[in-house]
């Protein structure tokens, strides 16, 4: 009898099955599975043994697993894909008209694969696209492997399932085509790909499913109010995810997602923050009373990459000194008014310490004295309006004006406390008057923006229509990584501006990896590519 032992934590049902083949075999499936990314891994130890039968397989599984592990390791895969500069941020804030990632001599070139995006000419090999395809993959199979465990609670699975619907619904949105598997599918076959709308419908059914077995928060945790967001993202998106090209909006999807944002707002636990920076701010988590579902950061939390939102823009001279990469487009800037808090703030903490302004940073930088900043050859850091995708001259070191979502955790600089945003209050007072401006309700969606506005020390607007309410949404949801669905939904994403000219409809979607396409022959590659 051969006897050996895996520090992997394994779907049961897989188990079951590699038990019936040689080991030699049974090492190549899990090599290959390890180097596609599909199996999850943890420190469990199992023992496998030939003769055991199905039943003590499962029995030693659900005996010997951390269920509260597993879904920690899945809340954590999410963190990659969201918040880094590249991945799904990028696919949706670089793509768009808020954010621009220029080469500015030799720094920033990485193969074209940031000016790519910006100009949308990416191609079916562009390594963010591909590592985004892969890790919200993972995430899916890591949640769909927990639901296959006996000894996971109702709430656990439904944390499980609210985790993977999310998931889901990125790749439906980038590549509407989502590789999937029931618990019990036998892993050796290739998976099942839910299409557009299909996927649209299993995530809508599971997320109503789950509703009361998921808790009321908190916020770092898959929760109630998170479910009935995700609700409204998927009624709201149901036309363009349908036809990309040319959305038409229901009554009845416009209606429900109303419904929805009536059940959050009547459950009074959410209000629009005083200081719209509070959302993002290193203690975010206290201060906060708009964030409904975020990522948990910070230095013993696993976290990804979060301090890119200030390393992204910041010049090498500044406090934190960034990888001055990259910026906003003046058009985008110029939407917003001059006395909006959004646009710039003095942020306690973050300014005091370091001079950075939370928003957007134009002109004259300094230090914490009030010192004017120098770029690396002497010349004034002054952040310029203009900016070109590709930076040459002496002034490539400072051109466009830079961002700053999230103020500085001068506490942590490297591994910060600001908890990821997923889904915020705005957005869901947003998403209603869209949902109203659609169905012919143009004053109820208006006296929501004028809410907003009115909160973001911004002036009333006078009437709103479709594009109104788009500029209002990046006003309010810039960076947040929304901004090229908002652009699909609304039809212009395809649209020429800055640095960007016009293109064509296969940019609406993204490139299904090559390697994913050579081991399931049930995705096709999407046009264009």
């Amino acid at each position: 009898m051969f006897r050996t032992k895996w520090k992997y934590h394994c779907n049961s049902n897989f188990v079951v099955n590699c038990l019936k083949f040689k080991i030699m075999k049974l090492y190549k499936i899990l090599f290959l599975l390890m180097l596609t990314g599909f199996f999850a891994c943890t420190d469990l130890e199992e023992k496998l043994n030939e003769d055991l039968t199905t039943a003590q397989a499962k029995d030693y599984l659900n005996a010997n697993t951390d269920i509260d592990a597993l879904l920690q390791s899945s809340y954590d895969g999410l963190k990659g894909p969201f918040f880094t500069n590249g991945q799904i941020w990028a696919m949706g804030t670089i793509t768009a008209d808020e954010a621009i990632a220029p080469t500015r001599g030799g720094d920033w070139d990485d193969g074209g694969n940031w000016r790519s995006l910006h100009l949308h000419t990416w191609g079916g090999d562009h390594p963010e696209i591909g590592n985004a395809f892969n890790a919200l993959l993972q995430v899916v199979f890591s949640t769909t492997n927990i639901l296959s465990f006996d000894v996971a609670s109702a709430q656990q699975k439904a944390e499980a399932k609210f985790l993977r619907a999310y998931s889901m619904f990125h790749v439906a949105d980038c590549w509407n085509q989502v590789p999937f598997r029931e618990p019990g599918d036998n892993l050796l076959e290739p998976s099942n790909v839910l299409k557009g709308g299909e996927a649209l419908d299993f995530i809508i059914d599971e997320c109503t499913s789950i509703l009361n077995d998921l808790p009321d928060g908190p916020a770092n945790k898959a929760n109630k109010d998170a479910a009935r967001v995700l609700l409204m993202k998927a009624y709201l998106n149901k036309g363009a995810f349908a036809d990309r090209q040319a959305p038409k909006f229901e009554n009845s999807d416009m209606q429900q997602v109303i419904t929805l944002a009536d059940q959050v707002i009547n459950g009074g636990k959410y209000s629009l923050d005083d200081n719209y920076f509070d959302n993002f701010a290193p203690n975010n988590d206290a201060v906060s009373s708009e964030n409904i579902f975020t990522a948990l950061n910070g230095p013993n939390d696993n976290g990804g990459n979060m301090a890119f939102f200030w390393y992204a823009g910041t010049h090498y001279n500044q406090n934190p000194g960034g990888w001055n990469g990259f910026a906003t487009l003046s058009d985008f800037y110029d939407s917003f008014e001059q006395n909006d808090q959004r646009r710039y703030q003095e942020y306690p903490g973050s300014w005091d310490q370091g001079h950075i302004a939370s928003g957007f940073m134009i002109g004259q930088q300094t230090n914490a004295a009030g010192e004017p900043l120098k770029d690396r050859k002497g010349n004034p850091l002054i952040f310029t309006r203009e900016v070109k995708l590709r930076e040459t001259g002496d002034n490539l070191e400072v051109t466009g004006i830079r961002v700053m979502k999230c103020p500085v955790d001068y506490s942590n600089p490297n591994d910060p406390n600001n908890d990821f945003p997923y889904f915020r209050y705005a957005d869901v007072l947003l998403m209603k008057a869209e949902a109203l401006l659609r169905t012919g309700n143009a004053g109820g969606a208006l006296d929501i923006v004028n809410q907003i506005r009115a909160k973001r020390n911004a002036s009333g607007l006078g009437s709103l229509d479709l594009d109104g309410l788009l500029a209002e949404r990046g006003r309010e949801m810039y960076w947040e990584g929304w901004r090229r669905q908002d652009l699909i939904r609304f039809g212009k994403f395809l649209s020429p501006w800055q640095e960007k000219p016009a293109t064509n409809s296969e940019r609406l979607l993204f490139p299904i990896p090559a390697a994913q396409l050579a081991v399931n022959p049930n995705l096709e590659q999407n046009p264009g590519y």
